[in-house]
């Protein structure tokens, strides 16, 4: 059978909201994990088939189908094509889905796949608040088919949060002390240089930027609550971040024929979709699922990188799928290391790969929530 082979993973650093990453450009913090991925490879530019970035909110200076003007901007010829994939917070991960079923297609050899998004300059939905002089301010509201099936509810990440974590039982101290848990292993991770391979330094920011060595449960327990009566506060929630990534995704054949040596092969590409009122519980059962399909149990897994939306959303995965919570996201996750939407799928993946070669194991499964009620798991399985 076909193989979709993952050659190699390169992400900048995630800038913190107006940190040392808010003015660049897009174009240029995705052109440059473009360009060191083709250095660091050795790969011919020319021979590369497609780019295929994630990018959400795509307006202004991400709009224009981003993952072209990423290819152009990083060097690569013009007749390197790109296209912009927006499966919300999974965008990047399903970029990487889309790269490695085009090769297991056999319609293409070479594909990079990531993801970009300045979250400085373009917050969270901006995309929705860029339609309010055309009449809508969301996707939802102004469709009779979405009432007459879900009513005039709320549709948001944090109402489903707070769902989440009553339905669960989460209280605030118990995700307080997760979202702790967080930042002592980014912060332990950044000590022991474990993200060192993983970063190529951009406009003078040679790290993360999000992690705080000096939070504590009482600088937390201080913070109002995002809603009032609410239990979720910005602590235990994923940080906005401005970061890009990207992974080449190659065939057996090409493989071969450009010399390369691969890192992973993917094991089991999979996406579903559950209720998107409370939509950040997918994960839960798309990690079923893909565990399903490809024959293995949750403690066959070696390494798991499980996105940090909000801290009742890993809370309640790791709670029903029974996975061992040393070996989900060991170096901190999204509440420490932040959460830029359109690149944390790749970047996710990039660490997983890097974290499987740290501990030796053979299997990594990664999985997000994301807009609308769904989820992407990718488990790829570690060459020696």
């Amino acid at each position: 059978m076909a193989e979709a082979l993952i050659v190699d993973a390169i992400r900048t650093p995630v800038g913190r909201r107006r940190g040392g990453l808010a003015s660049t450009h897009p174009a240029d913090l995705g052109a440059h994990v473009i360009r060191s991925l083709v250095g660091r490879t050795g790969v011919d530019p020319a021979a590369i088939d497609d780019v295929i970035f994630g990018c959400a909110d795509t307006i202004g200076a991400q709009a224009g189908d981003i993952a072209r003007t990423c290819a152009l901007v990083a060097g690569l010829p013009e007749t390197v094509p790109g296209v912009t994939v927006d499966r919300q917070c999974g965008s990047s991960q399903q970029a990487v889905h889309f790269a490695a079923q085009a090769v297991l297609s056999g319609t293409c050899g070479l594909v990079v796949a990531g993801g970009v998004q300045n979250m400085s300059q373009y917050p969270l939905t901006s995309g929705f608040s860029a339609g309010e002089k055309y009449g809508a301010t969301d996707p939802f509201s102004g469709s009779p088919g979405w009432r007459s099936r879900y009513g005039t509810q709320e549709i948001s990440q944090f109402r489903a949060a707070e769902m989440i974590a009553g339905q669960w039982g989460f209280d605030r101290e118990d995700m307080e002390r997760f979202a702790l848990e967080s930042h002592h292993r980014a912060i332990a991770a950044q000590q022991e240089g474990w993200f060192d391979a993983e970063i190529v330094g951009l406009d003078g920011v040679e790290r993360d930027e999000c992690p705080r060595a000096d939070t504590s449960l009482a600088a937390m327990a201080a913070l109002p609550a995002l809603t009032a009566g609410g239990r979720l506060t910005a602590a235990v929630s994923s940080q906005y971040g401005d970061a890009s990534a990207a992974i080449l995704v190659a065939s057996e054949a090409a493989v071969r024929d450009h010399g390369l040596t691969p890192r992973a092969r993917v094991r089991q590409l999979t996406v579903l979709g559950a209720d998107p009122v409370i939509m950040l519980t997918a994960p839960i059962p798309a990690t079923q699922l893909a565990l399903q399909r490809c024959g293995l149990a949750i403690d066959d897994i070696d390494l798991f990188e499980v996105n940090e939306a909000f801290a009742p959303v890993i809370m309640a995965w790791l709670k029903d799928t029974g996975a061992d919570p040393a070996r989900v996201n060991p170096a901190g996750g999204a509440i420490a290391l932040g959460h830029p939407i359109g690149a944390t799928g790749a970047r996710l993946m990039t660490t997983l790969l890097n974290g499987l070669d740290r501990n030796g194991g053979r299997y990594g499964l990664q999985t997000m929530c994301e807009g609308g009620g769904q989820a992407n798991v990718t488990i790829i399985e570690r060459l020696a």
